[in-house]
């Protein structure tokens, strides 16, 4: 801390705490530094190059800090340090799903040193619990893909007969936690037979994992099939912001799938204000990140998840005009209530380096107009920020800008998509 980020901060009239350290961490922090010009605190758990020696933000690491005990200890000590050195008041901005989680198991606590804008804790675990929010958008009209639920512990037989087949937890966090008793595991499995699906199904069993597996039929299409929304719902549970985009590229590594890696802005206003009433109707509040795909079967547009946070790749909202963190500072230091916008704009997001969107982009259309957006300065990697100038940071990125190239050329996840 130095006099001149006190300064910074004091003149906003507001200091972020970002939590994670991670991509969606960082262009949170570019968020708030290049629309304000304040310096974020980040605490994490994790030393990961995307915000490691950043220039723009203040980086923190305690191994226990997702522990719930410690995680309230953390956060309340260094909330009285900081109002006493800032003298202002302190925005919490959770990344990731367990810090969403945390933030709202101990709301009431953090409250008392915090602004923050996060799903209450019945309609959180609603959303994080896949079995639960599947039955919840049925009812609400939102199309979902056709999915089955097993819960570990009883009998399996399946239900799902079109492969291939996904497989994925009801319980994320449950699952990130078990991650290394659940042999073969991976984020995401794409299967293609009777025999492959019970052998996940056995292995998780063996497993401490005890939530329920989500077996859903996989809807056909490649990466750009994908679409994803991002939403703010202020403190009184009214939507003030939707954007819209389609995915261009994700990664391809089965841990990583379901990150995307490049998104084109879109605007459709049925489907917008389709999301917009769902999250309304149930009571949500915050941000919310929706992941869809599109079936080219019956030419709907169908909700694999939403999640309580925004993604890694949210900063494509700052690229339409309206950075979803500033809805957040509006909301909360400010105390200001916007009209709702559907975002409209001409941008390319990407975190993977241009000459991979050339090579993996193989959807005519789509790759036609990646070039255009490239050719005409409308792409952005937000990750390459000109105001953090960290040697060190540089360094891991152009070192990334390489590897990147070799992690897709040995991934196999886009094989057979189509």
């Amino acid at each position: 801390m130095t006099s001149h980020d006190v300064q910074a901060a004091q003149r906003a009239g507001f200091l972020p705490v970002i939590l994670g350290t991670n991509i969606h961490g960082y262009t949170h922090a570019r968020s708030f530094h290049e629309t304000y010009g304040v310096k974020p605190l980040m605490i994490g758990k994790i030393k990961l190059g995307f915000t490691w020696d950043s220039t723009i933000l203040a980086m923190e690491l305690h191994e226990d800090i997702t522990d719930d005990d410690a995680f309230v200890r953390i956060l309340t000590d260094r909330a009285r340090q900081l109002s006493a050195d800032y003298q202002v008041p302190l925005l919490l901005v959770p990344s990731t799903d367990i810090y969403v989680e945390l933030v709202s198991r101990h709301r009431e606590v953090l409250a008392e040193h915090y602004l923050m804008n996060t799903p209450a804790e019945p309609v959180r675990q609603k959303f994080m619990d896949k079995q639960r929010f599947y039955e919840m958008a049925a009812e609400h009209g939102v199309d979902i893909p056709e999915t089955q639920v097993h819960q570990i512990g009883e009998p399996f037989e399946l239900e799902v007969d079109r492969f291939p087949v996904i497989i994925k937890p009801a319980n994320p966090n449950q699952w990130w936690m078990n991650q290394h008793k659940i042999a073969g595991h991976k984020k995401v499995y794409r299967l293609t037979t009777v025999k492959e699906v019970a052998d996940v199904v056995a292995a998780v069993e063996a497993s401490d994992y005890r939530g329920a597996l989500i077996i859903q039929e996989f809807i056909p299409g490649d990466d750009t099939n994908i679409w994803d929304s991002v939403l703010y719902v202020n403190t009184e549970g009214t939507c003030e912001l939707v954007t819209l985009g389609r995915v261009a590229l994700q990664e391809h590594e089965s841990h990583l799938v379901g990150s995307y890696t490049a998104i084109l802005s879109r605007y459709d206003e049925s489907l917008m204000l389709t999301y917009k009433n769902f999250l309304e109707a149930v009571g949500y509040t915050g941000v919310a990140n929706v992941d869809i795909k599109f079936d080219p079967r019956d030419r709907k547009y169908k909700v694999m998840e939403i999640n309580a946070r925004p993604g890694r790749s949210s900063y494509y909202t700052a690229l339409l005009g309206h950075p979803v963190m500033k809805y957040l500072v509006d909301d909360l230091v400010y105390g200001q209530r916007k009209k709702l916008t559907l975002a409209e704009g001409d941008a390319l997001f990407h975190v993977a380096p241009r000459y991979i969107l050339r090579k993996y982009v193989t959807n005519p259309e789509v790759r036609s107009e990646v070039n255009r957006l490239i050719k005409q300065g409308k792409a952005t990697n937000p990750l390459w920020y000109r105001a953090d100038r960290s040697p060190k940071r540089l360094a891991y990125l152009a070192g990334r800008h390489f590897r990147q190239g070799k992690k897709y050329a040995a991934s196999t996840w886009r094989d057979g998509l189509s």
